[in-house]
Formats: C-alpha cells, sequence, structure tokens
C-alpha cells in the first residue's frame, strides 16, 4: 500500500487531467465511480469534479469504498505489530498492440469481434484502447508495422492471449461474423482449447 501523501497525490494528479480534459482519465472515472458511468467521456470531462472525488477514486482503486476507510485502512496497517510487507497485487494487464489505421482497428475489434471503444485520444487518434466483458486492448499508432510480418506469422508471435468462459461459442459467434482465423479452434497437446484471429495490422491475438 502506498502511504497516504503519495495517495493524496494521485488524488491531486486525477484532478488536474480532469480540469486539463485528458480524455484517458474520463474512462478511468467512469470505470471507477458508479454515479458517472452513465456519461460518455465528454459528459464525465464537463460535470462537476471535485477533489473529494478524484479522493474517492483512488479509494475504491486500492480496495475501499471512501477516502476515510482508505486512511483507516493505512493507519490500521501502520500501527499493527506485524511488520512483514505483502507482495503487490496485480489487478489487470492491457497488451498494446501496433496498428497503422486506429479507425480501420477499431472498426475490426468491434464490428467482427464484438468489443467497444473504451476511449479514444488524439485528432486524429494516435492512441486508444478497446474492450469486451474484462479484456481491454491498447491500440498504438504507427507509420509502419515494426515487426517482419512473415516472421511473425511462420513462428505464431502473438500480440495478446485472452482467457475465455467457453471458447467453442466465441469462435461460433466470431464465423457467424465472418472473422477470418489465423489459427481454427483446435485442443492443444496441454488440453486448453484456442483458436487465433488476425487483425487488419497482422496482430495475432489469441483466444483460449
Amino acid at each position: 500500500m502506498p502511504s497516504l501523501e503519495n495517495l493524496r497525490k494521485q488524488a491531486k494528479q486525477i484532478l488536474r487531467w480532469h480540469r486539463d480534459r485528458h480524455y484517458t482519465v474520463a474512462y478511468q472515472i467512469r470505470s471507477v465511480l458508479p454515479r458517472f458511468r452513465h456519461l460518455d467521456d465528454a459528459g464525465v470531462l464537463a460535470a462537476a469534479f471535485k477533489l473529494a472525488d478524484a479522493q474517492e477514486m483512488v479509494a475504491r482503486q486500492h480496495g475501499f469504498e471512501s477516502w476515510e476507510a482508505l486512511k483507516q485502512g493505512i493507519a490500521s496497517m501502520t500501527n499493527t505489530n506485524d511488520t512483514t510487507i505483502g507482495a503487490a497485487k496485480l489487478l489487470s494487464a492491457e497488451p498494446q498492440l501496433f496498428v497503422t489505421d486506429i479507425k480501420r482497428a477499431c472498426d475490426f475489434f468491434t464490428g467482427k469481434l464484438g468489443f467497444r471503444i473504451a476511449f479514444l485520444y488524439g485528432e486524429p487518434p494516435f492512441y486508444g484502447q478497446v474492450s469486451r466483458d474484462g479484456a481491454s486492448l491498447n491500440l498504438r499508432h504507427v507509420d509502419a508495422c515494426p515487426f517482419d510480418q512473415a516472421m511473425r506469422r511462420r513462428e505464431e508471435w502473438l500480440s495478446a492471449s485472452i482467457t475465455v468462459d467457453d471458447v467453442k461459442k466465441l469462435y461460433l459467434e466470431f464465423q457467424a461474423a465472418g472473422v477470418e482465423f489465423f489459427q481454427q479452434l483446435r485442443t492443444e497437446p496441454w488440453g486448453a482449447r484456442t483458436f487465433i484471429v488476425a487483425d487488419p495490422d497482422g496482430n495475432l491475438v489469441l483466444f483460449a
């Protein structure tokens, strides 16, 4: 757990980002604070947002219902006789895909794979994120693919791996949407059932 002073700084940074209308923080606010979930990015950035809101957001991100509860939690951990420091908890992973056309990539992931656009940044967009349920993929614009495409396909260099509760059901959904598969659904020697999709830039995304 970071120190209370560092958490205060985090909250102030979030408040500054909101005041500066950074679209990346709009998605975070909407995801963490229920009262903002009905708003789109522009609505979140136009809404009143105070330091207390930013502090509540930081608290919720660390597993507490309120800023006061977070402060009490830190105090209790500070006062305990147990000097063992627990390991940091990894909350999520967001693989980054390099794409030459953000709009084309978004159209593919939303139109074919059922993702939604979480945010786009820049005009024209040079960075964005698409998400579906608990999976998120960050999209980074590049002028040219930084990988050897032939080598990537031959060696099956994956850009992301996504775990699914029912991989056959998802495979059939993608099949009905007209997705062209890099690898058809199959059972691996270790028992996992997998398939691979290539996006328009050749990024290989495995579903398992």
